[in-house]
This record gives C-alpha cells, sequence and structure tokens, in this order.
C-alpha cells in the first residue's frame, strides 16, 4: 500500500525521481547538519532536532487574473521552478474595488516536500539568491513566532530554469519554509546551516 501511495504521489506531481534517488543537501542535513544543532542546543534524541517539513511556493497573478495565457504561463513557470504541478488559487469572495468576483483565479501555489524540498532548497540558497542584484543577504526578522520563515522574491528570473523572452511578465513570489523547530532561534540555526545567506 505504501508503495502504491508513493507512486500515485510521484505521477500526481508530474516528475518521477530515479529509484534510490538522494538529495545532496538532505545527505548533507543529516551527516553534518544534525549532530551540529545537537551539540548547540543539547538535544537528547534525535527526534528533538528540528528538520523541513515543507516549502510552500505562491505566486500572485495580479491584474492578469482575466487573461488565461497569463495564468497558464505562470503555472508553467512555477512548475518549471518547483518541479511539480501547481495549483491555481481563487478568490474566495467578490471583492468590487479590486474587481475581483468569486472563483476568479488570483495565483498558483504548489507544495513540497521529502526530496524535492531539498532539491529546490539547495538551488536557492546556492544558485538562485546569489543571483538577485544588490543582495545583501536575507532578513533574519521574517520568522513568525514558531519557527517558520518566510521571504519575497520580487521576480521569478532568478531562476536559472526561467528565459526572460519566453515569460509573459515578471512575477514574485512568496517562499515559505516550514521547519518543526519549536523557536526561532533554533529555526534560525537550522536555515543558516543550510547554507541559507542571512543578513548580519
Amino acid at each position: 500500500m505504501a508503495e502504491k501511495a508513493k507512486k500515485k504521489e510521484k505521477e500526481s506531481s508530474g516528475v518521477i525521481l530515479p529509484v534510490g534517488y538522494h538529495s545532496r543537501l538532505e545527505a548533507d542535513f543529516r551527516e553534518r547538519v544534525m549532530p551540529e544543532l545537537s551539540k548547540t542546543f543539547g538535544y537528547k534524541n534525535v527526534m528533538q532536532v528540528p528538520k523541513l517539513e515543507k516549502i510552500v511556493i505562491n505566486m500572485g497573478i495580479g491584474e492578469g487574473s482575466r487573461d488565461k495565457n497569463i495564468v497558464e504561463g505562470l503555472r508553467e513557470n512555477l512548475a518549471l521552478i518547483a518541479g511539480q504541478h501547481p495549483v491555481v488559487t481563487r478568490a474566495r469572495k467578490s471583492i468590487a474595488n479590486f474587481k475581483v468576483r468569486e472563483g476568479m483565479p488570483v495565483g498558483c501555489k504548489v507544495t513540497l516536500r521529502s526530496q524535492r524540498m531539498y532539491d529546490f532548497m539547495d538551488r536557492l540558497v546556492n544558485i538562485c539568491i546569489p543571483r538577485i542584484r544588490d543582495f545583501r543577504g536575507v532578513s533574519p526578522k521574517c520568522f513568525d513566532g514558531r519557527g517558520n520563515f518566510a521571504m519575497g522574491v520580487q521576480e521569478q528570473l532568478i531562476f536559472p530554469e526561467i528565459h526572460y523572452d519566453a515569460i509573459p511578465q515578471v512575477h514574485g513570489m512568496d517562499i515559505i519554509i516550514v521547519t518543526s523547530a519549536k523557536t526561532d532561534e533554533e529555526a534560525l540555526t537550522l536555515l543558516k546551516l543550510l547554507g541559507m545567506p542571512f543578513r548580519n
């Protein structure tokens, strides 16, 4: 049953990972980061060590919500970035001032777990963030008090999978990293050890 569930999850995401595949960052987490966290915070049980649980990527469509080509283009962009098919988010209620009707597409999002989560995190900290112009580090103040971190990206072009000529328009995105840490201090240390370049 478990094998069938895993196979179904892989097929639904649109990308089938090779058998026995392991993310480079996940291996680094187990071999280097976990012992370092245990030493720093004095965990007595390996299950106490905070870890990544999921990464949620959300792109808002904005004024392009009435254009099906823009919606489809953003879905394709997000699928390339995440390696998994995103879902379209729709307005829950109508707001006349914003010209939004109930059920109108307002964005798209994807939730990454397991191998894809670690792969995305690896690319984000080692390839994408260094491509941001005038980058001076990620703000360490973007935690929610429960060990979860959120950051905004102004344009999808920092991802090497996206080519400027192939996108309908430049869009930003929100990236939420959910961890099992109980405090922001533990989550900050975890993300630093995973390579997140925080501002001093």
